[in-house]
């Protein structure tokens, strides 16, 4: 049977993470677009892993989650307080590349569209003539 609450619990650590980075001072959190790109949480919501991914690449994402692990007692306690959480879950950060390779399958989407409009044109031009 589905567990449907850890299911809504995820979207919500993943909304309020997403919250709390943007409060955050630290310096790492700041040198690109870092975003909270997923959140798996356990069924029994002791455990709860966050992907972190940003545009600038891996390496950046790498150093969101360096800095997301030394702040983790502050980003579950925060998570606890605004979810109302008796038990907050254990967070663990992953970084991942999506964001970066999203963006390249749109640029390659975006010159196979553009080719095609390009050889679009010149058969209607080859026609007309």
């Amino acid at each position: 049977m589905a567990n449907f609450r850890a299911d809504r619990m995820s979207e919500d650590i993943q909304r309020e993470i997403a919250a709390i980075l943007r409060e955050m001072k630290d310096p790492r959190l700041h040198n690109g677009i870092i975003s909270v790109v997923r959140c798996e949480t356990a069924h029994d919501l002791s455990y709860s892993k966050v992907y972190i991914s940003s545009m600038n690449g891996l390496d950046t994402a790498k150093e969101a989650v360096k800095a997301l692990k030394n702040a983790q007692g502050f980003i579950r306690r925060e998570l606890g307080t605004r979810l109302k959480l008796r038990y907050a879950p254990v967070l663990s950060f992953e970084a991942t590349d999506s964001i970066e390779y999203s963006a390249h399958i749109s640029r390659k989407l975006r010159d196979i569209q553009y080719a095609q409009t390009e050889s679009t044109t010149e058969e209607n031009k080859d026609l007309t003539e």
